[in-house]
């Protein structure tokens, strides 16, 4: 059976639609590859791509894409809500179907030697696919962000995987990794005090003490405040008790939880724990739903 990984690449680029055009212009009309979805945030000013299909088509497309990026996106004058250290900042292979881990680390540690040979993008390897154990949580990789990254890389344990010590000029420095699914998920609150979303995505976070399998943070966006968080392990973290838990927060301050948005794509066995729980039902599964069987 044929092989199928999934690549969740995240573009420094959120505001300029004819830059993230010619970026994502690598994944359409390529044969073994599949544009699922393109989400461009000019808030964040940061574009997540979703892509699945054929491992040697996929990185190939990554490759040639984070070249574009390398062109049209200048680190020195970007700004935004997320954090950030390259042009194209992170990149994550998962596997999808007749895939193992170690297949993504190898794909993972092939893009981000190509990343480097072609475009001279120097690179972390991260999560999976980290070569130290400090590497594996991208958050400490990222640490310091572009503006932070040129002394970063003086530190010889923060030698990259590829490349020199030095920066790329205008396209910093990229992550690439392999990790299972994760759910990037984003709670609205009726506030514009970012002390308060701080407080909040520090008691969930499990740094802070909160649930084991969630990253979370603060932004202000929209002209709220916005919990925003990975849900790592949607299994055994599920989103509905994120939900309540932001909720009960919140009301500790005097406010409201106004909604939530998923960024990018999610598993549909994410939702079914919260369809069971906010509708009640008992005895319900992803077996359940009929596009399940239709895939089959």
């Amino acid at each position: 059976m044929a092989k199928i990984v999934q690549c969740v690449p995240n573009y420094s680029e959120g505001r300029d639609l004819e830059k993230v055009e010619k970026i994502v212009a690598s994944y359409k009309n390529r044969e073994g590859v599949k544009l699922l979805s393109c989400e461009p945030d000019a808030d964040y000013n940061r574009t997540v791509v979703t892509v699945i299909g054929d491992p040697v088509a996929v990185a190939e497309a990554v490759v040639e894409s984070a070249g574009v990026a390398a062109e049209v996106i200048d680190m020195t004058t970007h700004s935004g809500e997320h954090s950030r250290m390259g042009a194209i900042d992170v990149v994550p292979f998962i596997p999808i179907k007749d895939m193992t881990m170690d297949e993504c680390v190898d794909i993972a540690k092939k893009v981000g030697e190509e990343l480097f040979q072609k475009h001279g993008i120097p690179v972390f390897l991260y999560e999976e696919a980290a070569t130290r154990p400090e590497r594996t949580n991208l958050a400490k990789v990222r640490k310091g962000q572009f503006e932070g990254m040129p002394e970063k890389l003086k530190d010889p344990q923060w030698h990259p995987d590829f490349g020199r010590d030095e920066i790329h000029p205008r396209a910093g420095v990229t992550a690439v990794g392999a990790r299972m699914p994760l759910v990037a998920y984003n709670i609205d609150l009726d506030t514009s005090n970012l002390e308060i979303g701080k407080k909040i995505a520090a008691a969930i976070r499990h740094s802070g003490g909160g649930f084991r399998y969630i990253k979370a943070g603060a932004v202000e966006t929209k002209g709220i405040i916005q919990v925003t968080m990975n849900i790592t392990n949607y299994k055994k973290t599920s989103i509905y008790r994120v939900f309540e838990t932001v909720k009960m927060e919140a009301k500790r301050y005097g406010v409201h939880v106004t909604g939530s948005e998923i960024v990018g794509l999610a598993p549909m066995e994410a939702f079914v724990e919260s369809a069971e729980y906010y509708l009640g039902l008992y005895g319900f599964s992803k077996d359940k739903v009929l596009e399940t069987h239709l895939m089959d």
